[in-house]
């Protein structure tokens, strides 16, 4: 009679044990996890809505932060247009990101996601402004995304961000880095090479060859910088990526034309 008891009661222990379990697990994480789900099905409005339910029911940890910056800059930067209006509705979306990627960084300074963040939402932010307003932001995203890579060298976004820098700061006009140098002190702009672009560029690609956009931007590098036969096998790889990112379908249309353009040099 014993052996019935026994097992009676293990069975209880073990049923009370796995009902521990799940109640360990708090509803902040599972909307953290839901919005993982819902950024990797390419659904960033819902994404967000579920990173904003977890910060609203916890306790608004880094890992949800620098997320909800994420999702709220791929929400932003599908709203197309150049009407003052529209530019104005993305610009809040942006800054709001920015918000995001604050106050992950406050959260915790020593994770290499909240500065990669921080540096994502100021140069998006800055990529809808004229050349004097991006020299504004041009030091804010060189060392937030300087940040990232001392913490985690091998953060392929924080590599895209930093190589973008050093091309966007060449294709800055010699004048508007003239005003730079002479009216905002921006002397560290001097720092920026094609060669460091490229090889930021490379160590995205190598990091994550599936990105779509990381081939794409360092094929445009490529071609500033004549390499067009290196443009022509990040362009032909393209085809082949699955979509990770909300603007693929547009980044495969400007990588065909970009192709076509150079396919003679």
């Amino acid at each position: 009679m014993l052996r019935p008891v026994l097992g009676t009661v293990l069975a209880v222990l073990l049923a009370g044990s796995a009902a521990a379990q799940v109640t360990a697990i708090r509803p902040a994480e599972l909307y953290l996890a839901r919005g993982d789900s819902l950024h990797d099905a390419l659904e960033p409005e819902l994404a967000l809505e579920a990173y904003k339910t977890a910060l609203e029911i916890g306790p608004g940890g880094v890992e949800v932060l620098w997320r909800a910056a994420r999702s709220q800059v791929d929400v932003a930067k599908q709203i197309i247009g150049d009407p003052d209006s529209i530019r104005q509705v993305r610009d809040s979306a942006y800054t709001v990101a920015r918000e995001f990627a604050e106050r992950a960084v406050a959260a915790d300074s020593l994770n290499a996601d909240a500065h990669f963040a921080l540096a994502l939402a100021l140069g998006q932010l800055s990529r809808t402004r004229g050349g004097r307003e991006r020299v504004r932001f041009a030091r804010d995203i060189y060392d937030a995304t300087a940040r990232a890579l001392a913490l985690n060298p091998d953060h392929d976004g924080a590599h895209h961000i930093l190589g973008a820098w050093h091309a966007e700061v060449k294709r800055l006009s010699g004048f508007t880095r003239f005003f730079a140098k002479t009216f905002l002190g921006a002397g560290f702009m001097g720092r920026a090479h094609w060669d460091s672009a490229a090889v930021h560029l490379e160590r995205a690609v190598a990091t994550k060859p599936t990105y779509l956009f990381h081939r794409l931007e360092l094929a445009e590098i490529y071609v500033d910088m004549d390499r067009y036969a290196e443009a022509r096998d990040q362009l032909r790889a393209i085809p082949d990526l699955p979509d990770s990112d909300v603007l693929d379908p547009r980044y495969r249309e400007t990588a065909a034309n970009l192709l076509e353009e150079i396919r003679d040099k």
